[in-house]
């Protein structure tokens, strides 16, 4: 078997032990997130003014991580307190909240389930009201929507509403601004520090991905909207403190000039491929050392493409970055356990940890392409589809990027690394353990969308004892098909049939509920969780 797992896992190590008291009714739902340890890395490279600048970032994310729980729950200090079950509060702080990220119950007496609109508008506004009012800050992804003394809605704005935890987070980056020596880390570090304050992001991501010679990267800022589940508008705060594999990140590199090369392989027609990425995109090989706020919540992305300003990616590009210690620490925990329990034998010699790796680098890139903005004048992508917008965006990135693989697969660049069969056997064994997310969040509709629709197109057959036999030409056509339709609903905009094909598609069915059933007897977590050093 080509397992190809990655024994040495940079600076994560996969804790399997758990000193949990077996009383809790939450055991199993803690140990669904396997405990991964980041040790501190090697930093011989790094000189003493860029180990404080690391300092910095560690402590700006650290205050941006609390200023998280505010904006998405409230309290955190209240509802831990009134936890007196131990367990129960470890899957409290791993949900940041009272609710299960994966189906968005309440587990905590007293609370009830988690709204659509999470903490970013009224609990009684109603989606009528929200379109009656006539405020145009409204539509910013960065406002809370708010009840006014009189009862009508309001506007606050980012800056406002969470200005002290925000100029606690500015004096850090101006201070690792004033020690840093590189002038492009000092730039950037600057104007995000003004971005924070005035909830202005353009200038910060223009001088982000002109900070391309720095060994460290901070990303932090409001950036995802997915916990906005009733709009799909508002972005939630984020921090990833990472250092550069400037080896792989070389070898990675050469793939950027080729965006609108990838552009033309997309399957669609070409009214929906027209947008032209800027220039300045580039690709970066990280090992995460701290995750804080969205990032950290639930499931752990394992790479990002940012940011997601329409405006800096025509200008400027988009910088993709993988998180390769997370990536190796989630395939040799989750992906690979998943493919070895599902697959049959012919599909399981298929299961490859470089085929992970590099689905992961072009599901990254997949986010640069296509269209931002309808071409039926509906405005960008995102408002046309509102709150199903993210989930063909994850959609999109999933089946798009597998298929730039495959297609890379048939003439050059990497062939040599592994088969186009590794790439959709080790897609399907990541597609299935994605489902595991639910349908409460955009990432484990999109998957279970596409799980569906393969099933369809008959590219997949579960047997009777539980393993899956998969025909991988109809899993590449499948794909082909799928990224058609989504690329046409995102570049007409056509919100109505969006809602309709997420209705249909992302429904959980009888298979994977076996398969839920089988991944947890046999103790297969759904995720990973970080255990930083203090």
């Amino acid at each position: 078997m080509k397992k190809m797992l990655f024994f040495a896992a940079a600076v994560l190590t996969v804790v399997t032990a758990c000193n949990e008291t077996p009383k809790s009714q939450f055991n199993r739902r803690v140990a669904d997130y396997a405990v991964v340890d980041v040790h501190t890395p090697d930093l011989s490279g790094i000189t003493d003014n860029g180990k404080e600048v690391l300092n910095l970032y560690r402590f700006a994310a650290q205050e941006l991580d609390a200023m998280y729980w505010e904006q998405y729950f409230g309290d955190k200090q209240a509802l831990l307190e009134s936890i007196t079950d131990p367990v129960q509060k470890t899957f409290a702080e791993i949900n940041y909240g009272p609710w299960d990220r994966t189906n968005g119950k309440s587990f905590v007496e007293g609370y009830q389930d988690r709204l659509p609109g999470a903490g970013f508008y009224p609990a009684d506004m109603t989606v009528e009201e929200f379109n009656a009012f006539a405020d145009p800050a409204k539509n910013s992804p960065y406002t809370l929507i708010r009840r006014a003394e009189d009862g009508s809605l309001k506007a606050v704005w980012y800056h406002d509403a969470y200005k002290e935890h925000l100029e606690k987070i500015a004096n850090y980056l101006r201070a690792a601004a004033d020690i840093t020596i590189k002038p492009s880390v000092k730039k950037y570090l600057l104007s995000k520090a003004d971005a924070l304050l005035t909830d202005n992001y353009y200038q910060s991501g223009i001088d982000w991905l002109e900070m391309d010679d720095s060994k460290m990267d901070l990303v932090i800022g409001p950036n995802e909207t997915a916990d906005d589940q009733l709009l799909g508008i508002k972005r939630s705060y984020e921090a990833f403190v990472l250092l550069k594999n400037l080896e792989k990140t070389e070898m990675l590199n050469k793939f950027v000039s080729r965006l609108e090369e990838f552009q033309q392989y997309l399957p669609c027609d070409d009214a929906y491929k027209t947008f032209q990425p800027g220039t300045g995109s580039n690709i970066f090989s990280c090992d995460a050392l701290y995750y804080a706020g969205k990032a950290n919540a639930g499931i752990k992305v394992i790479a990002l493409n940012l940011p997601f300003d329409a405006d800096v990616q025509r200008d400027k590009g988009t910088r993709t970055i993988l998180l390769e210690n997370v990536i190796k620490a989630k395939f040799n925990s989750v992906v690979w356990p998943t493919g070895e329990l599902l697959l049959d034998g012919s599909a399981r010699e298929h299961l490859s940890a470089e085929a992970f790796f590099w689905n992961i680098v072009f599901r990254e890139v997949a986010h640069g392409l296509g269209v931002k903005e309808t071409v039926t004048g509906k405005g960008s992508v995102e408002e046309a589809l509102g709150n199903v917008a993210l989930t063909f965006e994850e959609m999109k990135a999933n089946v798009v990027g597998t298929l730039i693989v495959c297609k890379l697969q048939n003439h050059y660049d990497i062939h040599n690394l592994f088969t186009k069969e590794d790439a959709l056997a080790t897609f399907f064994s990541s597609l299935v353990r994605s489902e595991r997310f639910g349908e409460a969040s955009a990432l484990g509709r999109a998957n279970t969308c596409i799980y569906n629709y393969l099933k369809e197109a008959g590219a997949f057959v579960r047997k009777d004892d539980g393993k899956y036999t998969l025909d991988f030409a109809k899993m590449e056509a499948g794909l082909a098909e799928l990224s058609a339709i989504i690329l046409k609903t995102q570049g007409t905009g056509d919100a109505a049939f969006a809602s309709e094909f997420e209705a249909k598609y992302s429904k959980r069915c009888a298979e994977f509920d076996a398969d839920l059933l089988n991944l947890g007897l046999e103790n297969i977590p759904m995720d990973i969780r970080f255990h930083f050093p203090a």
